[in-house]
């Protein structure tokens, strides 16, 4: 499987050099030219986004910290320049490296896979399969079945990851709620029902079995 990129700046030409280059060395290529773009793009789940942090709609830092909450992979940020004040802001952020401009395209290359192979190794410990079909990746937040990616938003795959983790235990939606959103959320558990329904329609979409089961009058529990 081929990995796959995205690549966010304004500045076209860029764009349009970064996308040839990493296609040619056997990279999928994703592009956006503005921040609300590069959100709907990561929903894609690259494995790698470079990212411009001077944009004209939403700057880097906020696309960062926006898509942080269901996007696990590095995120590299191009610019200009950079003070260290701007760096430790974007590590806080969730970035993992910064790459100023100009640059070298190979040095580029070099790190995109660097950051890449590292990702590789450390989710390969996470990955847990649990049929023929059904693999769990916990570290990139993701699941596959029968090789395809399944796509889920940050609580309804946190909700998974309980779960899951747990399989054949009983929780009850209070107690789901406790654990997911926390002591302290203003909310009512009943939200948990209406995310485990969700689920339940992508399983029911990627023609999987239900593996989320209902005990009635009790909770909810994943099927061994």
């Amino acid at each position: 499987m081929r990995d796959k990129i995205l690549i966010v700046d304004d500045e076209t030409d860029i764009v349009s050099m970064l996308q040839d280059y990493f296609e040619f060395n056997g990279y999928d290529v994703l592009t956006a030219s503005g921040g609300l773009d590069a959100i709907r793009k990561a929903e894609m789940q690259p494995d790698l986004i470079l990212l411009d942090i001077n944009m004209p709609d939403i700057d880097g830092m906020e696309v960062c910290s926006r898509i942080r909450n269901f996007v696990s992979c590095p995120i590299l940020f191009l610019t200009a320049r950079i003070e260290d004040s701007d760096k430790i802001k974007g590590f806080g952020i969730g970035a993992d490296d910064y790459i100023v401009k100009p640059f070298s395209v190979d040095e580029l290359g070099a790190r995109v896979s660097a950051h890449i192979r590292r990702e590789r190794r450390q989710s390969e410990s996470a990955k847990v399969h649990f049929d023929d079909k059904l693999v769990i990746d916990y570290t990139q937040r993701l699941l596959y079945y029968d090789g395809n990616p399944i796509p889920f938003v940050k609580k309804e795959f946190d909700i998974i990851e309980l779960l899951s983790q747990h399989a054949g235990q009983v929780f009850d939606k209070e107690r789901i709620y406790e654990i997911i959103w926390g002591y302290d959320s203003e909310g009512e558990a009943s939200v948990v029902a209406e995310h485990i329904r969700r689920i339940r329609m992508k399983f029911k979409d990627a023609e999987m079995k239900q593996y989320i089961e209902t005990v009635w009058g009790v909770g909810y529990k994943w099927v061994k």
